[in-house]
């Protein structure tokens, strides 16, 4: 293993993090998640439901994704 493929393993491991961050964030602010939206308290009862129930869709597609690429 030569000195580029190491820096390029770095780089791409450096890469695949900064993406997924960058995509829980998106997820998160569609979900009203990590100061997205309102507060749960001033949400109406199925505001909050529907907040719950994109939480729980963005969950499943994390583990999605996870699994999909330990396939790979």
């Amino acid at each position: 293993m030569n000195v580029n493929q190491i820096i390029n393993m770095i780089l791409r491991q450096i890469t695949r993090r900064v993406i997924n961050k960058g995509v829980d964030a998106g997820i998160g602010m569609a979900s009203r998640r990590g100061g997205g939206g309102q507060p749960a308290d001033e949400m109406t009862q199925e505001e909050r439901k529907r907040a719950q129930a994109g939480k729980k869709t963005a969950r499943k597609a994390r583990q999605a994704a996870k699994l999909a690429r330990r396939l790979r």
